[in-house]
């Protein structure tokens, strides 16, 4: 069987958005409507013709609704095979009638636990005989059409007009596929929600992850990957997804990539003066603080400015016009900003492949959640990297104390590190990054790095000398030996954060001595790969 004519229709929906128009579509074909409490009474009020489920079934809703389409006349109407004798036969003897098409979308259990609904309330949003039909129209869809979601309506209503009045398999098919990805994604997030919230369990012994998918990417990280942007469906969530594209062409991959860099590092900054993120392929390489966003800006390109060709900028206010001028003055891929004025619109709108994405807000970089990578075979898992230090925190390990300018930095510093890839140093004066080195094998020759591209940007710029003279540096994992320190020395750092915990931790501290150098230990570490 291909063609199947509709005759008969349930409606039961939460959505009503949609609804009329396609029940007068349906009318119009002479499907007679079969619906339940609310969406009946919608569309009783549109002038429809509606028979209700209790009517069907010869049995009354009851218990609040909770029990109305669980039924053998709905599902042996859904289930039955339209081409087997037997089925046939029962369904004559039992008196049940064929249902072709069912119209169902879930009780709003995402949205009731997004708004903060008590937990009695969430449990009553649990739907259950909605998910029933839909699985009993999914799996015989060689005979029933099953529609989950208002955006179809329209392909319903195109085929019905085409054909006469008939749903095609190719269309049926689809549509089942569709269904059984709603309930598994609704499913998943009952289950994460008891999991995560009702019972605290950080990590389950089954992990459901649900997310709906947005656009096709171009390609992933090279043209020879394909890719895709899914996005959460947990529900309060906010990030680069969420989003508004204000101008510029569709994202790739690693704009992706690299813009959901830049907002978690500038979120770091969301309650302190303007600051500015310039990020390259997921690291920064240059951020600063300022009195005003151009002047953070120019601190931070002033970092790395070969590197910040072609980046990412991310910025913790809104956009003026000086600091869109100041970085139209160079190609960006991408800038992440919470809002922009006039001005700053304008100027950008004559930079047609820059892409301009505003956020509104900035996530919290302290919000609790899971982080998780897929290895050959599985999945790795962990909480997020939420960790943070507040000087209260900090232990001095060396004869000197910090100057208050030298703590401050150093905690700038530090903040950096964390979203720099390991291994990561640091360094960082009046606010602003002299030189970052990210990603290599060694601790010593991310050091070396990072100072060789703070005398490269001051060479540059016609400093007299490089930012790291009189410089705080950061190390995101302790100094194993005391190499990596003394080439901070030889760069001109004056203080340095690290985590501590190294067997030559008294090497370290004494080799920070004799270079008259304040060393600070966290307690904590933040690798990144």
């Amino acid at each position: 069987m291909s063609d199947v004519r509709v005759t008969r229709a349930l409606l039961s929906v939460s959505d009503k958005a949609g609804l009329v128009a396609l029940g007068t579509a349906l009318a119009r074909h002479g499907v007679e409507l079969v619906s339940t409490g609310g969406t009946a009474k919608a569309l009783r009020e549109a002038g429809l013709e509606v028979r209700d489920i209790s009517d069907l079934t010869g049995f009354p809703e009851m218990m609040d609704g909770r029990v109305k389409t669980l039924h053998p006349k709905v599902h042996g109407g859904l289930l039955a095979v339209r081409d087997d004798a037997a089925h046939v036969a029962s369904m004559e003897e039992h008196g049940i009638g064929a249902i072709d098409l069912v119209v169902v979308n879930l009780y709003p259990f995402a949205q009731t636990v997004a708004k903060g609904a008590g937990r009695d309330e969430v449990i009553e949003n649990i739907d259950i005989g909605g998910p029933s039909m839909v699985r009993s129209a999914a799996k015989n869809h060689a005979h029933v059409a099953i529609v989950t979601d208002p955006a179809d309506y329209d392909a319903i209503v195109a085929e019905l007009d085409e054909t006469g009045g008939a749903t095609t398999l190719p269309l049926r098919r689809r549509l089942a596929a569709k269904a059984y990805a709603a309930t598994a994604a609704y499913d998943a997030t009952i289950a994460g929600w008891f999991q995560t919230v009702d019972q605290q369990q950080a990590f389950p012994a089954t992990l459901a992850i649900t997310a709906t998918k947005g656009p096709d990417l171009r390609y992933g990280e090279n043209p020879h990957q394909a890719a895709a942007y899914y996005t959460d469906t947990t529900g309060g969530v906010s990030g680069i997804g969420q989003a508004r594209q204000v101008q510029g062409k569709a994202l790739s991959y690693n704009n992706y990539n690299d813009a959901d860099a830049a907002l978690e590092l500038i979120a770091e900054f969301r309650d302190g003066p303007p600051a500015v993120v310039i990020v390259k392929h997921a690291n920064p390489c240059g951020v600063a603080t300022g009195d005003t966003l151009a002047e953070a800006y120019a601190a931070a390109f002033a970092c790395d400015t070969v590197s910040a060709f072609g980046g990412i900028i991310a910025v913790n206010r809104p956009l003026d016009r000086a600091t869109a001028e100041a970085v139209s003055g160079i190609f960006t891929e991408v800038v992440v900003a919470p809002d922009a004025d006039a001005d700053a619109l304008a100027i950008f709108a004559a930079k047609k492949n820059l892409r301009l994405l505003l956020t509104g807000t900035l996530p919290d970089p302290a919000r609790p959640g899971l982080f998780a990578k897929s290895i050959a075979g599985g999945w790795l898992v962990q909480s997020r990297d939420d960790g943070r230090v507040a000087e209260a925190d900090l232990k001095v390990v060396t004869k000197r104390q910090p100057t208050a300018d030298e703590l401050a930095d150093c905690l700038f510093a530090w903040t950096v590190a964390k979203h720099v890839k390991s291994n990561a140093i640091v360094y960082a004066r009046g606010g602003s990054t002299a030189g970052v080195g990210a990603g290599q094998m060694n601790r010593l020759e991310s050091a070396r790095i990072a100072a060789w591209k703070a005398k490269d940007a001051a060479d540059k710029a016609g400093w007299a000398q490089a930012r790291t003279i009189g410089s705080a540096v950061a190390s995101d994992a302790f100094f194993p030996f005391a190499d990596g320190l003394l080439a901070a020395v030889e760069a001109g750092a004056t203080a340095v954060i690290q985590p501590g915990g190294s067997i030559r931790d008294a090497e370290v501290i004494a080799a920070a001595d004799e270079a008259g150098l304040a060393m600070i230990f966290t307690g904590m570490r933040h690798f990144r790969h």
